[in-house]
């Protein structure tokens, strides 16, 4: 038993994730991008987050995504979309104890990296991990991420939190996918594979 840990993100194209959603979602550290993402959300963009969705058996947020989607979906009816996410098993990594209220949710308290690498163990099936930067980093780092999704926006904001920050361990990729929707959001999925090689150009 061992399920697949699938990274999914929405990025700009300096790599900021941060705020994507709204204007007031995350404006940690002065960041005055938010809400970059609606703009290019189109029925292509609909059909890749709901093939997503479909495909996952669970789903892993840091503590603060996890407050962004909880104050949202619970209100969402099942006929809107909301059967999938509520229903489906829910983990939150945080180094102390919180009260998770949104149903099917389970706290993993601890350090990410070894309650993560515990919770692969216990489940089957795709576990998709969604926002957090952090979480993302430690995940990379302990060489956890079987998958990554990324969303690429046709913007560039100049600040803010990145998926890939200075100081990220280096990780060689396997382009396994990618396909463009009418909006201009590229779509690619990679695979892990290992460490980076390297050479020279002649």
């Amino acid at each position: 038993m061992a399920s697949r840990l699938v990274v999914s993100t929405f990025v700009s194209l300096d790599g900021v994730m941060q705020g994507p959603g709204g204007v007031g979602e995350d404006d940690s550290h002065g960041f005055q991008h938010g809400g970059w993402l609606p703009p290019h959300v189109d029925e292509g963009f609909g059909r890749i987050m709901n093939d997503q969705l479909e495909r996952a058996d669970g789903m892993l947020l840091g503590r603060r995504s996890y407050e962004i989607l909880a104050s949202y979906w619970p209100n969402v009816p099942d006929e809107e979309g909301g059967a999938k996410i509520n229903s489906m098993p829910k983990y939150v990594t945080t180094r102390t104890p919180m009260t998770a209220e949104w149903r099917n949710t389970q706290v993993l308290v601890g350090e990410a990296a070894q309650t993560v690498a515990e919770l692969k163990r216990r489940t089957d099936g795709e576990i998709l991990v969604q926002g957090s930067s952090d979480l993302m980093r430690t995940l990379q780092e302990a060489e956890l991420v079987d998958e990554y999704r990324l969303l690429i926006f046709p913007v560039v904001l100049g600040q803010g939190k990145r998926l890939f920050a200075e100081g990220t361990a280096p990780a060689g990729l396997k382009v396994t996918g990618s396909t463009t929707t009418d909006a201009g959001v590229i779509y690619v999925t990679y695979e892990w594979a290992g460490k980076p090689s390297y050479g020279s150009v002649a």
